[in-house]
């Protein structure tokens, strides 16, 4: 016969770790699988704090200074942006970059909503997985690469939409050096090259719009612009606020096109603010003013986004 004592055996000691995660089953599984999935994530948070938010703090304290690499940095105050505030060249960026923004994101958003819309209704999957791969294809090239190939296309002299204008006996366009066109030239290259991307945001939001909504307003007679107007736009609105809000984050940065395209001329027609803020540090080396640049930049983009989803609470419809 075994005795109580010799039957009984002590549960191995665990340290504290071992303790806390074991505590309970069911809570030692959450708690785990909450450290696997902090793990995770620790790589890109590193990546956050070391490339996007030490920049930012940094960019801030050097708005205060006076540095051109050479020296050591001198402390100016609020210098740098008494400047900014005077500079008449910062105004003009500001509007070229309001005007690019504009033209850019309506056309975008126009575009991509009615090509998901009409690749959605197609029956043909080869045809539906072709054009959808065709419109994408622009998005995984580089700036720089769609800026010089849409450069040559658009240049006066043998530029291939100056050659074929001249069928319809329209007489060539300064695309690129003239000051009254050179933001739309701009502005379609930029749409070109960035359609993909909120295309495929639209046509995920149009396959997920519930059907029996959409055959409900066919039955009760709504079709063509009516049933877009009255039941797919605001079933879409949540989709629409991304695409804009992300669209117009990324087109305020405008550089690639006008900076390749034209070097921000004739003049200053086409230099937007983030070219002013890069010709500003690494063309005259004045780093701090290039920082404070950057900064209302940072403030811009922020007030619009805020407005933007302010604004929203009364078109935005959460179903």
């Amino acid at each position: 016969m075994v005795s109580k004592t010799a039957a009984y055996s002590e549960p191995p000691r665990r340290n504290f770790i071992g303790r806390w995660l074991a505590a309970d089953t069911l809570s030692g599984i959450k708690r785990q699988r909450a450290i696997l999935g902090y793990l995770f994530l620790l790589p890109t948070i590193i990546g956050l704090i070391v490339f996007i938010i030490g920049p930012m703090i940094g960019s801030l304290a050097l708005s205060f200074y006076k540095w051109n690499v050479f020296r050591a940095p001198e402390f100016i105050g609020f210098d740098n942006f008494e400047r900014l505030f005077a500079d008449a060249r910062v105004l003009v960026g500001y509007r070229n970059t309001a005007i690019l923004v504009l033209m850019t994101v309506s056309l975008l958003e126009v575009l991509a909503f009615t090509l998901a819309m009409l690749v959605h209704k197609i029956g043909n999957r080869f045809l539906s997985t072709f054009l959808r791969t065709a419109y994408f294809l622009p998005v995984l090239l580089s700036g720089a690469a769609t800026a010089v190939t849409l450069g040559y296309l658009f240049h006066y002299d043998f530029g291939v939409i100056n050659y074929y204008l001249g069928f319809f006996g329209i007489d060539k366009i300064k695309w690129l050096t003239s000051s009254d066109v050179v933001l739309i030239a701009i502005s379609l290259t930029t749409v070109w090259r960035n359609l993909g991307f909120t295309f495929i945001i639209y046509l995920g939001g149009i396959a997920n719009l519930p059907t029996e909504v959409l055959e409900a307003a066919e039955v009760d007679g709504a079709s063509g612009l009516r049933r877009i107007f009255r039941i797919v736009l605001p079933l879409l609105s949540p989709t629409i606020l991304f695409a804009t809000v992300t669209d117009i984050i990324k087109m305020l940065q405008f550089f690639d096109e006008p900076f390749i395209m034209t070097r921000g001329g004739p003049g200053d027609a086409s230099r937007t603010v983030v070219m002013l803020m890069y010709e500003s540090g690494f063309g005259n080396l004045e780093f701090g003013y290039a920082s404070a640049i950057a900064l209302s930049l940072f403030i811009v983009i922020l007030g619009v986004t805020g407005m933007q989803f302010y604004l929203s609470k009364k078109w935005v419809f959460y179903r």
